[in-house]
């Protein structure tokens, strides 16, 4: 840059005039192209956007605030006129995903002009998007290194989405066709379901979008057990305006935020910030709706499938259930067979031992009763025997005892006599009663015993009889035999045999064909 200084040496007597403000303006525009006669490539941030939309032209308020972006060092205005900024504006969107906008740092080439009616400013010939690029990334690098420090970059996605996500926190700007769509979509969904949805309207483009969202998430944290999930979408506008969601403060919204975050931003181009930290990130708000009344699909599958599950495993119980229960009911029949063919074998055996117990048993008490009687006359004859004897031995006692003192003492003899032949009577009338007491006892004691066993012998004569093989026929049951041999198990029988089937009024000759088992 060439600096030109110009000397006037001016004598007081040939002093000029005071000068115009128009010719002092006039002499500083020529001087600034004399100094300044090429263009120059300038690094400045734009603080202001104004597009005359009908001339066309662009008028940019430039700003330089150094490192410190609290303090401004340079400010100067700048213009793109109507033509050029046809060409310039629509190249640098298409290059930086975005237009100009004020708070973006760019690389433009000027020429220094200078009017006298409006000053100082910039004529943009060329503006380069690379430059631009570049600080819109380290931008972005920086606050994803910050959202990783500060433990925001998983934080939303470790949160656990509900299989049924219902009540929606929607974050959007309420007049957008996009949110009108989004809500439409959800109202009108062919399977019937239901949604609850709550608007917490913001601005999702411009330079106040970031404090305007971040706003709508601190309200819904402090009603977050009245919602499942927050909805964040961007409901219309420029498709190229979506730095915001780079913006930390969104990022740092979603990444702190206590419920799962769902975007719909809507742009075709690489994830913003504000997806990557999202618990889900879809690209549209249509996206978004068509995702939820999808889970809500999954899960009524998922519950049709555990329902169809519980009934298929509820019949296969069911099955089991009944297969053990027929086995059951097939054991209980062979055992109760078993027990009831056991139970007549062993009543067949009684049967044919009360038919010859009874006599014998009769036989055996008569012979009995006779022995008794015998033992009795036999007992008696020896006891009056034996009485006879004794009696007799007395007798000849008391003779010879009244011979050898009949000549002492004949008075005391007759009165021994006597004496003796009193108690010789009442000795013999105390053993005739005596006698005759055992005699009623035994009597009595063997018509007892007679009544006893006779009573006895009815009742097995009447058990006999009520178990008589007749009557068991009139009752129904049947005798089988082969040979004239009774048989219980049809191992016993053989194809060809010719079986006797006893009943009440008859027999049945049959022969044998098949035999089936119970195994």
């Amino acid at each position: 840059m060439s600096h030109i200084y110009i000397s006037h040496s001016i004598s007081h007597q040939e002093q000029p005039g005071p000068l115009s403000l128009h010719a002092l303006h006039q002499q500083i525009r020529e001087e600034l192209e004399l100094a300044f006669p090429d263009s120059y490539w300038v690094v400045a941030e734009i603080a202001q956007v104004n597009v005359d939309r009908r001339k066309g032209h662009c008028y940019l308020t430039l700003v330089d605030k150094g490192d410190d972006a609290r303090q401004m060092l340079a400010q100067a205005r700048a213009t793109i006129w109507g033509s050029r900024y046809q060409m310039l504006g629509r190249h640098f969107e298409e290059k930086t995903g975005q237009p100009l906008k004020a708070g973006l740092k760019v690389l433009l080439q000027a020429t220094v002009r200078f009017h006298e009616l409006y000053g100082l400013s910039l004529d943009i010939t060329n503006i380069d998007p690379n430059y631009t690029i570049g600080d819109l990334a380290r931008q972005r690098q920086e606050t994803l290194k910050r959202l990783e420090a500060e433990g925001l970059m998983e934080a939303n996605k470790a949160l656990e989405l509900p299989m049924v996500p219902q009540r929606l926190a929607i974050i959007s700007s309420a007049t957008a066709a996009g949110f009108q769509d989004f809500v439409h979509q959800l109202q009108n969904n062919s399977y019937g379901y239901t949604f609850s949805t709550t608007l917490f309207p913001a601005t999702v483009q411009g330079n106040e979008a970031p404090a305007s969202v971040a706003s709508a998430f601190a309200k819904i944290s402090k009603y977050k057990d009245q919602y499942d999930v927050i909805v964040l979408i961007r409901g219309g506008g420029s498709q190229t305006d979506l730095s915001c969601f780079d913006d930390y403060k969104i990022a740092a919204s979603i990444g702190k935020s206590p419920l799962p975050v769902l975007t719909g931003i809507g742009h075709e181009r690489d994830e913003s910030i504000a997806d990557l930290v999202a618990n889900t990130r879809l690209k549209t708000p249509t996206a978004v709706a068509g995702f939820l009344i999808d889970r809500f699909r999954a899960a009524e599958e998922y519950s049709e499938s555990l329902f169809d599950s519980i009934r298929m495993f509820s019949a296969q119980q069911m099955k089991l259930a009944h297969d053990q229960l027929e086995r059951l009911s097939h054991r209980v029949n062979n055992n109760t067979k078993q027990i009831l063919q056991a139970r007549k074998d062993k009543l067949e055996i009684l049967s044919r031992g009360l038919l010859l117990k009874p006599k014998s048993y009769i036989e055996a008490q008569k012979h009995h009763v006779s022995n008794l009687e015998k033992d009795l006359n036999s007992e008696t004859k020896d006891l009056l025997y034996e009485q006879e004897r004794l009696l007799q031995e007395l007798s000849v006692c008391v003779e010879g005892k009244s011979q050898r003192y009949l000549h002492m003492k004949e008075h005391e003899l007759n009165h021994l006599v006597h004496c003796l032949e009193t108690e010789s009577n009442d000795k013999l009338k105390q053993e005739q009663l005596t006698f005759t007491k055992y005699s009623d006892k035994l009597t009595y004691g063997v018509k007892n015993k007679m009544q006893h066993e006779n009573h006895r012998l009815k009742l097995l004569e009447m058990s006999v009889e009520a178990n008589n093989p007749e009557k068991l026929l009139l009752r129904g049951y049947t005798l089988t035999l082969v040979d004239g041999k009774i048989i219980k198990s049809v191992k016993d029988v053989k194809d060809g045999d010719v079986v006797q089937t006893k009943m009440q009024d008859g027999s049945i000759h049959s022969l044998v064909v098949t035999i089936d088992t119970d195994e």
